[in-house]
């Protein structure tokens, strides 16, 4: 769960530090105060967008930094090679000119990688959310939350990619006969060129090595007879060898009298056969070269052909003859295109009974499910206030499609008599924020997210509505840990603990703080929420009332 929050520079928040419990948690505070701002960083720690308009004018960089404990050992620890521990430290950092740095108990990972994280850790819930309700393509992924078909899903989703691969490979082998015709005599000319060239890999390399000698060959052959002539000497002059030798005689006659000398004569010993070496080296060398005008111009003519080729088909000959190998079956691949196809097309259509097979499978298990998710909304539901409301899960079989043969709409009607219809026909403002915190209540049954922030979820509700709304959140905060953006008296009287956020100015600048408060503090601030700026006994008593019940 969350223990701390620690905020540097987001927006109007210079420096922050809020500390939280377990159980119900709410902040209020004047529209405008910086409420958003807190929701917004936790967001950036759960690894959602940030942007550098976020920090602070006139600072280089942003943080935040949370504090969680009691978190379970999660697949994503191994799979990120980060050790596990049951309390982390998640830390990021936003700079102006755009870069981000995450942490995670100091260990660098990527925005990605923390995200996979977040959504294990916490889950927002905020008013766009809602919204989601009125698109009918949502409605499907709501009730997959509920079914958890995670083996279903996987299974169609194989199933489903194999039909598209092969559906992908038709298309490609399918082409009228003319174009089939241009693209086998294109295939059979480059074949045919690349052939009657006999390529071998390396050849290329080994011929501009070649050449290369073949160019520098007199240079070569006055080099190695100068190293010779100083080696091996001629009939006017001794060659190093020659010398060396007659050095080691000498001094192996007189090595016996002195140990240093010893050493001396098998130093110049070592060198002498070192010379002798390499004069013979020299003198194989020197006749193996055997350079011709002939030969050098036979190696352009080659290299000319080489050139040609690369310029066509790769930048080497290893390259040119992986070409080679691809035109073959190309080749291969149209001249026996019909046969394939016809091989394709069975494939295919054991496939497409496989997949339906499992978009079946699937379509039972969320029917099965969705009469759960059903009883379970109307009870969320009445719990809520809304006692005649009836709400049921609609099917539609659709083709395949990524996520099955399936449609779902939610349905509802919320008045006695009423016929179900589309939760955008019939559902008020309230009445959606309610159906919205019902099956996120419903949803969070299933998951292990320990902790759930709802962002000004009551949003259109008031009066009784609002008490029922303020009781299931605090019922759903024994098992989990429950934050709350309000507006409302009823939600803020609830909390176990209570933050109020508020906005002030010094020297020009705007300061947001966070600050917890006690009874007194509680009392005030339900007192201002009811009354607004004109805070009376009255309204006073009425705060302490709906604290002390």
């Amino acid at each position: 769960m969350l223990r701390l929050l620690h905020i540097e520079n987001i927006a109007v928040i210079e420096r922050a530090d809020i500390l939280f419990e377990d159980g119900f948690h709410v902040m209020t505070g004047e529209t405008g105060a910086g409420k958003s701002i807190v929701i917004d960083a936790i967001s950036v720690i759960l690894g959602e967008r940030a942007y550098r308009d976020m920090i602070r004018t006139g600072m280089e960089k942003a943080s935040v930094r949370a504090v969680f404990d009691r978190v379970p050992e999660l697949p994503w620890f191994a799979e990120n090679e980060i050790p596990y521990e049951d309390e982390i430290t998640v830390q990021r950092e936003i700079f102006s000119d755009g870069k981000n740095i995450c942490r995670v108990n100091g260990l660098p990972i990527s925005v990605g990688v923390l995200k996979k994280l977040g959504l294990q850790l916490i889950n927002i819930h905020g008013q766009h959310d809602s919204t989601a309700l009125f698109d009918e393509n949502y409605h499907l992924s709501f009730l997959d939350g509920y079914a958890c078909n995670d083996d279903l899903l996987a299974d169609y989703a194989q199933k489903y990619q194999t039909v598209q691969a092969l559906k992908r490979e038709i298309d490609r082998l399918a082409m009228d006969e003319g174009e089939k015709l241009r693209r086998m005599e294109t295939l059979k000319y480059q074949i045919d060129e690349i052939n009657r060239a006999e390529l071998k890999v390396g050849e290329d390399e080994a011929l501009e090595s070649r050449r290369k000698l073949a160019q520098n060959a007199e240079k070569l052959s006055d080099g190695l007879r100068d190293a010779a002539l100083g080696l091996d000497g001629d009939d006017e002059t001794e060659g190093a060898t020659a010398m060396l030798a007659q050095a080691e005689r000498a001094l192996a006659k007189i090595s016996k009298y002195d140990d240093a000398l010893a050493q001396l004569h098998e130093t110049v010993a070592d060198l002498m056969y070192q010379a002798q070496d390499a004069a013979e080296q020299l003198r194989d060398k020197i006749y193996s070269l055997s350079y011709s005008a002939d030969e050098l111009e036979q190696i352009e003519e080659r290299l000319d052909t080489i050139s040609r080729l690369r310029r066509k088909y790769g930048a080497t000959c290893e390259n040119i003859l992986e070409y080679l190998e691809r035109a073959k079956a190309d080749l291969d691949e149209i001249e026996f295109a019909d046969e394939r196809m016809e091989q394709l097309g069975s494939k295919l259509k054991a496939a497409e009974k496989a997949a339906w097979e499992a978009a079946e499978a699937l379509r039972a298990a969320r029917k099965q499910a969705s009469v759960g998710l059903t009883e379970r909304m109307m009870k969320e539901l009445s719990d809520l206030d809304m006692k005649n409301v009836r709400f049921s899960c609609e099917f539609t079989e659709t083709e395949l499609c990524p996520i099955g043969a399936d449609a779902v709409a939610f349905y509802m009607s919320a008045n006695l008599g009423e016929a179900l219809k589309p939760l955008n026909k019939v559902a008020s403002g309230g009445e959606l924020a309610r159906i919205m915190l019902a099956l996120k209540n419903v949803l969070a049954e299933r998951d292990h997210v320990p902790t759930l922030i709802f962002d000004e979820v009551d949003t259109g509700v008031s009066g009784r509505a609002a008490q029922h709304v303020a009781e299931k959140l605090k019922s759903v905060s024994k098992n989990k840990q429950v934050l709350c953006v309000t507006h409302l008296p009823q939600l803020a009287a609830l909390a176990d603990t209570h933050f109020l956020i508020e906005k002030s100015e010094h020297d020009g600048r705007t300061f947001t703080a966070v600050t917890p408060l006690d009874f007194e503090g509680r009392k005030h601030e339900l007192a201002r929420i009811i009354g607004g700026t004109n805070i009376t006994e009255t309204t006073l008593q009425s705060a302490a009332e709906m604290l002390k019940l």
